[in-house]
């Protein structure tokens, strides 16, 4: 059980709600990768998109959760609305994170926030394609999008628990750290920072 210590202080006055705020990060890739690995041959082999077609429509799927990060960071997690109701919701959501960015068990999403939010972008996806005639690509494209979030989750654990040694690994994790201590405004990139250049959120 992940309970409360000085490091990863109550959020909740119920013990309840405060212990499911905690997840270890390898909670998401074991409860994912599974799933995306499931969804890869549903399409490659009983949807009948072939192996290469699939692969190549998941690589676009996680270029698409790259951009998605991007824009949820910017635009939802950043996002305060007015009152103290406002306020409660922006430290639910990222908030905490930003108070407390040493708490290894609340870099990544809970479960039951994180499963809600797969079927929620499932049925997106499904509607989009299916207004595109291409509803069997989509088990391949959501296959991608899941893994980028998986990958997502777990660069962020890594820049915020470990020492990279390599060029770009530094510079990413120097990124990051930036955005928390410095500047809030920019480098809204955790993953990479691809879309930060591409709108103009890089920094100086």
């Amino acid at each position: 059980m992940l309970k409360a210590t000085p490091e990863s202080p109550r959020m909740f006055q119920s013990d309840f709600l405060d212990l499911f705020s905690r997840t270890h990060w390898s909670v998401v890739p074991i409860i994912f990768l599974p799933i995306t690995s499931l969804m890869l041959w549903y399409s490659a082999v009983r949807v009948d998109a072939g192996w290469l077609l699939s692969l190549a429509i998941a690589v676009a799927g996680f270029i698409g959760w790259t951009l998605t990060e991007y824009w949820l960071h910017r635009l939802f997690f950043h996002w305060q609305p007015p009152g103290a109701l406002g306020e409660r919701m922006h430290f639910l959501v990222h908030g905490v994170h930003h108070e407390w960015p040493s708490d290894k068990y609340r870099l990544v999403m809970p479960p039951a926030v994180s499963i809600s939010l797969y079927f929620i972008f499932l049925g997106i996806f499904y509607a989009l394609f299916s207004l595109l005639n291409c509803t069997s690509y989509v088990w391949a494209w959501h296959a991608g999008f899941v893994v980028g979030y998986v990958f997502y989750d777990c660069v962020h654990y890594w820049l915020h628990h470990h020492t990279p040694k390599s060029a770009y690994w530094v510079k990413l994790k120097k990124n990051h750290m930036i955005h928390h201590f410095k500047d809030h405004d920019s480098r809204f990139c955790v993953s990479n920072m691809f879309w930060d250049k591409i709108f103009g959120t890089a920094g100086e």
